[in-house]
């Protein structure tokens, strides 16, 4: 099995395994198409790209790394996006998660705090040709108010709570996934649906281990 069709089929099974938690024994085929479009191999740096198709987390400088591709799939599928959305992730990372977003929605806009690693995506997704991703060099905890309301966001670093900011920006009816949880400690994914201006609900969807989200909150 090549590398990439062994990926899918890794996302597949775990999407079975841990759907007792997720309640999602397979996951939306858009997101799976998705993750078979984008060279995961092309946001990892040389030393790496010999583990690109495998189905765990990878370094990527900056003390930071690419995520899980179950994790990216299935984060992918819990925003529940149309293709005339417009979204905001924070933490872009190497730009693999706003890649697969990309290929879902109209716009994606993604802040980085790390300028290194946001100098480096931004000439990923510009030499691979992505036209519908904008980058900013800030800190994410705020959002970007400019472009809100959002149809949905995707926070890719744990927060010790969910930021107000995010939740001033998200559009009525419109999902923000989240990992909540203390540093390099237990972690859980929340769901977060808002349901009129001043009220969420939130849905703890499994455990997970996130790099921390970082700036001056």
């Amino acid at each position: 099995m090549k590398g990439l069709d062994r990926m899918l089929n890794d996302i597949e099974i775990e999407a079975r395994y841990t759907c007792h938690l997720t309640g999602k024994d397979s996951l939306d085929p858009k997101v799976m198409a998705a993750m078979r479009i984008v060279p995961r191999h092309e946001f990892l740096p040389a030393d790496f790209q010999y583990c690109a198709y495998e189905n765990g987390p990878a370094p990527i400088g900056s003390g930071q790394t690419i995520s899980q591709p179950y994790m990216v799939a299935l984060m992918s599928d819990l925003l529940n996006t149309k293709s005339s959305d417009v979204i905001l992730e924070i933490g872009t990372g190497s730009g693999y998660q706003a890649a697969i977003l990309a290929q879902l929605v109209k716009q994606v806009y993604s802040i980085e705090i790390i300028k290194d690693l946001s100098k480096t995506a931004s000439k990923r997704l510009k030499k691979l040709g992505y036209e519908n991703i904008i980058l900013n060099n800030d800190d994410g905890y705020y959002g970007w108010p400019e472009h809100a309301p959002y149809d949905g966001i995707i926070v890719t670093a744990a927060a010790t709570h969910i930021p107000a900011p995010l939740i001033d920006q998200l559009r009525v009816g419109a999902n923000l996934v989240i990992p909540i949880g203390l540093p390099y400690n237990y972690q859980e994914l929340i769901l977060v649906q808002k349901t009129a201006p001043d009220k969420v609900v939130n849905q703890k969807i499994l455990g997970v281990s996130f790099v921390p989200l970082t700036g001056k909150h």
